[in-house]
C-alpha cells in the first residue's frame, strides 16, 4: 500500500517497500537523505572528495544490508552511524601523516556571500583541529541537530559521554576558533566504531 500522491512515504514504508523488491524505494530513501549523509561527512572530514567517498561507502553499505535491516532504530539512526562509520574507516586508512589536521580545510560548497564563506572556512579549520569522538558528536548535534539521545544511538555511546564530548569538543571548538594553539583533549572512552 503506497500513500497518496501527495503525501510522500515513510522512511519506514520506504525501507518496506524495498525488502518486498521495489528498488526505486531505495532511490528514494538515497535522494531524500543524500544530502544531509553527505554533509556529516564533509564536516567529519574536510575535505568534498573524501565526503563523496563516505557518503557513496555509506549507502553501498546501506544497499548491501538493508534487507536485512529489522527498523529496531530509525532508518536515519541507522543510515548515520553507517556514515559515522564510513567516515572512521576513511580517517584510519589516512593514517597518521594524512589526518586532517595536517590538511587544510576546502570551503563548503555552493556558499551565499563572502562573509558565510569565510565564517564557515574558519569553521571548518576550526572541527579540523578536533578528535574526531569530539568533532563526530559536534557535527551531528550542532549542525545536524540531531538530539543528544539520538547521537548517543547513531554512535552506540551512553548520553552522558555524548553530554560530556558536546561540551568538551565545544570548548576544544571555541579555543580553535579563539586561534589558541593548544589541541583537545583525547577522549578516554571511544568505542569500537
Amino acid at each position: 500500500m503506497t500513500p497518496p500522491p501527495d503525501q510522500p512515504s515513510s522512511d519506514q514504508e520506504l525501507v518496506r517497500r524495498f525488502q518486498e523488491g521495489d528498488e526505486a524505494a531505495f532511490v528514494e530513501l538515497m535522494r531524500r537523505h543524500e544530502r544531509r549523509v553527505y554533509n556529516v561527512a564533509y564536516r567529519m572530514l574536510g575535505r568534498a572528495e573524501d565526503a563523496l567517498d563516505a557518503t557513496q561507502e555509506a549507502f553501498l553499505h546501506c544497499l548491501r544490508h538493508l534487507p536485512s535491516f529489522r527498523g529496531e532504530s530509525a532508518f536515519s539512526t541507522w543510515l548515520y552511524r553507517i556514515a559515522v562509520n564510513a567516515c572512521y574507516d576513511l580517517l584510519r586508512r589516512r593514517g597518521p601523516a594524512t589526518s586532517l589536521n595536517a590538511q587544510p580545510a576546502e570551503p563548503p560548497p555552493a556558499p551565499d556571500h563572502a562573509e558565510q564563506v569565510s565564517l564557515a572556512a574558519d569553521l571548518e579549520r576550526a572541527l579540523a583541529t578536533l578528535p574526531t569522538d569530539f568533532r563526530a558528536v559536534i557535527v551531528l548535534h550542532e549542525l545536524q541537530d540531531l538530539p543528544v539521545e539520538h547521537v548517543a544511538e547513531v554512535l552506540g555511546l551512553p548520553p552522558g559521554t555524548v553530554k560530556s564530548r558536546l561540551h568538551r569538543g565545544r570548548v576544544a571548538l571555541a579555543r580553535a576558533l579563539a586561534g589558541e594553539p593548544r589541541p583537545a583533549p583525547a577522549p578516554s572512552n571511544r568505542p569500537n566504531p
